[in-house]
């Protein structure tokens, strides 16, 4: 394999195919920076909004870094994977304090910050500052494994993959090199079906060769995703239902919701919901009625999430440090999970009142 030939080829096929994006073709590299954080688990389709959005609301370094967390997360809802929010937020902080306001340019320091891995730090020094160093995300890996004619992804043949992009990527253009790799991945060599005709590194390509594209890399069978039944009450106390903010570590970390938690085995779906509320309010309601049922799935389970319109019952809900009764109208200053969303589209459509 030429190195000259494969590379300037793919960014040829780049500069005349890439699709326009508001994160491509800046040179902001809070925004690069921001975009990828973003990126992360996420399609692209999904995130457009989503950037445009907070750049609207927070131009600059500086605007996030003095913001409430809070603020943040109600921004970035429904993205999901909210630590990234949370960790781009505590980077923020530090780079404003740490480095003056300057994002640090060496792989050590811009690493050493929260939520920044190896992709993230390849990605934006390259983008943003034009140094060599590969990304290796799920499509670059596939595009290497098929040009390589590797079957497994295993440790070795990993660092395989990473030797041979840093032979490959262009020292003048390196960020054009990975969104490139990248682009290739996400518009021509699909894992199923790839567009081998279209492909500009067609020739280097061992899986094409092969006649097989598709056995490259071999795929791996997922293992099922367990399934759990969650309930949840509105406790009303007149016009206004009570939430609770989660804790600051863990799934969903700093987001509102509604009591309640995991139906156990041979349980009802009501005596788990005077259980939960029990526990975590110290007192146990009366369930008024059912509100509906959403399904909903996370990365690894998913859940079928039951609503109930409670009220309390002589003793009141206790209060925690971290707890609002608000009113329906409200919901929009607070930061929601998407099932919670799911489910205030239900009562949208039934009604708020008991």
């Amino acid at each position: 394999m030429q190195v000259y030939n494969f590379t300037s080829s793919l960014l040829k096929w780049y500069n005349r195919e890439k699709r326009i994006l508001p994160f491509r073709d800046i040179k902001n590299p809070y925004k690069i920076w921001l975009s990828e954080v973003m990126l992360q688990q996420t399609q692209v389709e999904t995130v457009i909004p989503y950037f445009e959005r907070w750049v609207k609301k927070y131009p600059t370094l500086h605007s996030v870094a003095i913001e409430d967390d809070e603020k943040l997360l109600k921004v970035w809802e429904g993205l999901g994977y909210y630590s990234r929010c949370r960790n781009f937020h505590k980077a923020i902080k530090i780079v404003m304090e740490k480095y003056d306001g300057s994002i640090p340019k060496k792989w050590n320091e811009f690493c050493a910050l929260p939520g920044v891995g190896d992709y993230t730090a390849a990605a934006v020094l390259s983008i943003a500052f034009q140094q060599s160093y590969p990304v290796m995300d799920g499509n670059v890996k596939r595009v290497m494994a098929r040009i390589l004619g590797l079957k497994n992804l295993t440790k070795r043949n990993l660092i395989r993959i990473q030797g041979r992009l840093k032979k490959l990527i262009s020292i003048e253009k390196p960020g054009d090199f990975n969104q490139a790799m990248m682009e290739l991945g996400a518009k021509i060599c699909f894992p199923k079906n790839p567009n081998c005709g279209k492909c500009p590194i067609q020739k280097s390509c061992y899986a094409f060769d092969s006649g097989s594209p598709e056995s490259y890399p071999a795929l791996i069978k997922k293992e099922k995703i367990p399934h759990y039944e969650i309930v949840a009450g509105l406790i009303w106390r007149k016009e206004k239902f009570y939430i609770q903010k989660r804790g600051e570590k863990g799934m969903l970390a700093g987001l509102w919701e509604f009591p309640g938690g995991k139906v156990e085995n041979g349980e009802s779906l009501e005596n788990a919901l005077r259980r939960e509320i029990t526990e975590e309010c110290g007192a146990t309601p009366i369930i008024l009625k059912k509100i509906g049922a959403i399904k909903h799935a996370y990365t690894h389970f998913s859940i079928t999430f039951h609503g109930y319109h409670c009220q309390e019952n002589g003793t009141p809900i206790r209060n925690r440090e971290f707890s609002k009764w608000i009113q329906p109208n409200q919901i929009d200053a607070f930061p929601f999970p998407k099932a919670n969303h799911k489910l205030f589209s239900l009562l949208n459509e039934q009604g708020w009142d008991v």
